[in-house]
């Protein structure tokens, strides 16, 4: 199944693109589901249609899901979600609301993961486009198996036999309900889904990311944040999506100063992504709303080309041995040398830049041997490795 995930700042028009690409998708006769994972849906606003949290057929080829975290945590997370209730009750919580605060932040992410791993499991749909959350969350969705990873090797065994141990001594003089086991066992399983996710979503043979932006100055700053860290991560994007161009008719006058700042803008957004390629689209007359609108987006934007189609392939991590060393390099554009830091452990690898910290497993090629040096050349992040003196 092919998966193609949108993201970008807030307002720039994810939604409207990730609906066109999945109208064009199913009018070439490709079975395609297009799924929010935003909070705030505007979907079903964007098909002109009602949607809910199981896929629902809209057109010929054409499916649509909006991702609730609540239906998902009673559907597929009953014993954590009837745990943190209960814990909210046993502090005076009215019922309805330790109902709400039972679903925890975040989980709307981690329902979309879900959806996205069943439904490449299942195997009914051709593509997945997956209209993201804008950037900031998206970017720790993605992060997310990682993260579980560390958790579930590192943390969980060590903190589940400790509660285990300790819960008959504490749990009576605390006031509140531990966990029992089954919770950890609930925790546990959803970490493993969350690891195995993964692979789905780090696969640039079926997966990749698209970055839609407008020609503004903090949107593209913020896109090429968002293109450092889906580096940073191993997440292959293959294109950068401009929309709401103004077209060559629109004539001189009140949008004088508008043309001009987005020619300006169109030039660095070309040079700052490239070789990724540019896909634009123009500001439409019109809303783009319903099924013949988003076609009609969806041809401005992809013209002939398949949208399906993977645009761009490129390894953002590569290894390779030069003279006795081993060199790991990685595409992390737009950081400095004082953004980004490294700290090895044993077969780990940590980088963080900026907020974001990621763990990479090093091959076996590389254990017994240490960081001697690294630095950063026209993006590349580049670590040298050697035997330990």
């Amino acid at each position: 199944m092919r998966v193609i995930l949108y993201t970008g700042k807030g307002g720039v028009g994810k939604t409207t693109i990730a609906a066109a690409t999945a109208v064009r998708c199913a009018r070439r006769g490709l079975k395609t589901l297009v799924i929010s994972t935003d909070a705030a849906h505007s979907l079903g606003d964007s098909l002109d249609c009602e949607i809910g949290p199981e896929p629902v057929q809209v057109a010929e080829n054409l499916f649509a899901q909006e991702v609730n975290a609540l239906h998902e945590m009673e559907g597929h997370w009953e014993k954590i979600h009837e745990y943190l209730a209960s814990l909210f009750n046993s502090q005076g919580v009215d019922d309805i609301i330790a109902e709400e605060l039972a679903t925890p932040p975040g989980m709307e992410e981690v329902a979309s993961l879900m959806w996205i791993r069943r439904h490449s499991e299942q195997g009914l749909f051709d593509v997945l486009v997956v209209d993201c959350a804008p950037t900031g969350e998206t970017l720790q969705l993605l992060a997310f198996p990682d993260v579980a990873r560390w958790y579930l090797n590192k943390i969980f065994p060590i903190e589940r036999r400790v509660m285990k141990l300790a819960r008959p001594m504490v749990q009576p003089f605390i006031g509140i309900p531990l966990p029992a086991d089954e919770i950890y066992g609930s925790v546990r399983q959803l970490l493993v889904d969350l690891d195995s996710m993964k692979e789905v979503l780090s696969d640039p043979k079926s997966c990749t990311v698209r970055i839609v932006l407008n020609l503004e100055k903090m949107v593209i700053k913020e896109a090429q944040r968002a293109f450092t860290y889906l580096n940073l991560y191993d997440y292959q994007v293959d294109a950068i999506l401009v929309n709401r161009v103004l077209p060559a008719e629109v004539g001189e006058g009140y949008f004088t100063d508008w043309r001009r700042v987005q020619a300006k803008y169109q030039t660095q957004v070309e040079e700052t992504f490239a070789p990724v390629p540019i896909l634009e689209s123009r500001l439409f007359d019109h809303e783009i709303v319903g099924p013949e609108h988003l076609d009609e987006l969806g041809r401005s934007l992809f013209g002939d080309t398949a949208p399906e189609a993977i645009l761009y392939e490129a390894k953002s991590q590569a290894l390779r041995k030069v003279g006795d060393e081993y060199v790991l390099s990685m595409k992390i554009p737009f950081v400095s040398r004082e953004q980004v830091e490294l700290t090895q452990k044993d077969d780990e690898l940590y980088i963080s830049v900026g907020p974001y910290k990621r763990e990479i497993s090093l091959p076996r090629v590389l254990r017994g041997k240490e960081t001697r040096s690294a630095h950063l050349e026209d993006g590349q992040l580049m670590v040298h490795f050697g035997r330990v003196s």
